[in-house]
């Protein structure tokens, strides 16, 4: 990924822009903090691009989307025999990115109990596997994101207090979509540009009525959720002028009487990350390419959240013709 991605010229994005220009050559340890949807992602690999190790490998693992069973292993890797099913040897990702960068996302995630082990790699700069065995020397940069209150995990004994003074050497804070509103015709255009080339299509201008909606909505899901309707956009427009319907920017049924405003803050990310992966999967919800899959886990387990959650799953769906559409319409009022 090219650092072509960091697009904005709001003050907030040149700010992170300048902690970026900063932070990639010291090659220390760099926790970036922001909502869903933000692109710490993005962020990370602009890092790891400008930095001493831009020749190495940049590896990325969601401490969320694993079980906190396989975690460590996935991490540290383990030895043959290590537990049941380990038949071989694993290399962990630590091991993988010895002398790259190890994006950690979701940090706030890692159990407590596998927090002590973080820490002993990122101070002495060795691991050793599950099950036993030598331990080693690794040379990796590691860059933390986290979307929660860290520093408040903390304080409520859920995130060990000297972690979180390693990971927190250069701390990035990105600022959420509707704090940057000026970014978005400039990220609207890449977008196009990107997904009308994979589509093979013209799209030359943006409806202004389209783009004043854009400007004027809030973006909880930010960028990813901009990046999601966009393309959204892009599938359904046979002219050289891209549309945006409004219908698609609602995030409760019309008439819903299941409030989103008396969530946590964390229920609130929760409801944005699957929000997110349903606008990714136009609403699917299993099968290969459905959210479920995106978000590792079960179909059933989904189904309770998005319930739990007040989320509407069917305004994610592509626009459907005739008696199709009106049967998800009746699905959703259902």
């Amino acid at each position: 990924m090219s650092n072509s991605e960091l697009i904005g010229s709001s003050a907030e994005f040149r700010a992170v822009l300048e902690d970026i220009d900063l932070v990639a050559p010291a090659d220390c340890a760099v926790l970036i903090q922001g909502e869903t949807g933000t692109g710490k992602e993005v962020i990370a690999r602009a890092i790891h691009n400008t930095g001493p190790r831009r020749h190495n490998q940049f590896i990325a693992v969601n401490c969320a989307a694993i079980p906190s069973a396989l975690l460590e292993s996935e991490l540290f890797g383990h030895e043959r025999g290590a537990f049941t099913g380990a038949v071989t040897q694993r290399i962990g990702r630590f091991q993988t990115a010895d002398h790259g960068t190890l994006f950690l996302d979701e940090i706030g995630e890692l159990p407590l109990e596998l927090q002590p082990k973080l820490l002993r790699v990122l101070q002495e700069k060795q691991i050793e596997r599950l099950g036993g065995g030598p331990g080693f020397q690794i040379d990796v940069r590691v860059i933390a994101a986290t979307n929660q209150d860290l520093w408040g995990m903390v304080q409520e004994h859920k995130f060990r207090a000297d972690l979180y003074y390693r990971l927190n050497v250069f701390p990035i804070t990105l600022p959420p979509l509707r704090e940057r509103q000026e970014d978005i015709p400039l990220l609207v255009e890449y977008f196009v540009t990107k997904y009308a080339s994979r589509s093979a299509k013209n799209i030359k201008h943006v409806d202004n009525s389209t783009l004043e909606l854009l400007m004027a909505y809030s973006w909880p899901g930010n960028i990813r959720e901009l990046q999601n309707v966009v393309e959204r956009a892009v599938v359904m427009t046979e002219t050289d002028t891209l549309f945006v319907s409004e219908k698609w920017l609602r995030r409760t049924p019309a008439g819903s009487s299941t409030p989103r405003d008396g969530l946590s803050a964390l229920a609130e990310h929760e409801a944005a990350i699957i929000e997110a992966a349903l606008a990714e999967s136009h609403g699917k919800i299993s099968g290969p390419s459905g959210a479920a899959t995106k978000l590792r886990m079960r179909r059933q387990t989904l189904e309770s959240k998005i319930k739990r959650l007040g989320i509407n799953k069917y305004v994610f769906g592509l626009e459907l013709p005739g008696s199709t559409q009106a049967l998800r319409t009746a699905a959703a009022s259902a």
